[in-house]
């Protein structure tokens, strides 16, 4: 993933009637596929006639209609999250039908109505992208190379001691990365060994 992540602050709902169907919908981060049941069930109401989702985490995404006709929700829900340019992003929208039938077209323009105006409210933030490095360094020079953590706003993330040096386990701005990796290799005279996790 490169790039900067924009995703929800924090999470958002919105309502609307549409010919006596009332729409419910709740967006949230989720940062993980586990994540999504579990938003799921948080917030959807099993008395309702329908609970459609769809969810976008990096490149994996998935949507659900829960019985409405095929393509009319899941996907319209999917589509108002990407053309947000939103992603870690679940949405549910609750219907609870109301008698009047709105036709194929009529519930794609609801769904993906009722998210994107959902989203449009809702707070967003943009977040750089963090990548984990482990860092292996002589003891003498952890004290030179510590602010250098500080300078590229890493977080040590643990602490190991091998017999001839200091093992770090750091996460980092994708975006100082190379000037990190840079700078320990300066700084240590090549001595600083640097490995990208996964």
């Amino acid at each position: 993933m490169s790039g900067v992540l924009r995703t929800l602050a924090e999470p958002a709902g919105y309502e609307e009637e549409i010919k006596k169907s009332r729409f419910v919908c709740y967006a949230g981060r989720v940062d993980d596929v586990a994540e999504a049941p579990l938003f799921l069930r948080s917030v959807m109401d099993a008395s309702a006639t329908h609970n459609c989702w769809a969810y976008k985490i990096g490149h994996k995404y998935r949507f659900s209609d829960d019985g409405e006709p095929g393509g009319t929700a899941g996907q319209p829900i999917l589509r108002a999250i990407e053309s947000h340019g939103l992603d870690h992003v679940m949405v549910v929208v609750t219907r609870y039908f109301g008698g009047v039938k709105l036709g194929a077209g009529g519930l794609v323009r609801a769904y993906g109505g009722v998210v994107a105006e959902c989203l449009r409210r809702a707070r967003v933030i943009e977040i750089q992208p963090r990548r984990r490095l482990k860092v292996e360094i002589p003891y003498a020079l952890s004290a030179k190379l510590y602010p250098l953590l500080v300078a590229a706003e890493a977080r040590v993330l643990g602490e190991s001691y091998a017999p001839e040096a200091l093992v770090w386990e750091v996460e980092v701005p994708l975006n100082k990365m190379d000037g990190l990796v840079g700078a320990f290799r300066d700084a240590s005279k090549g001595l600083a060994k640097v490995e990208e996790l996964e």
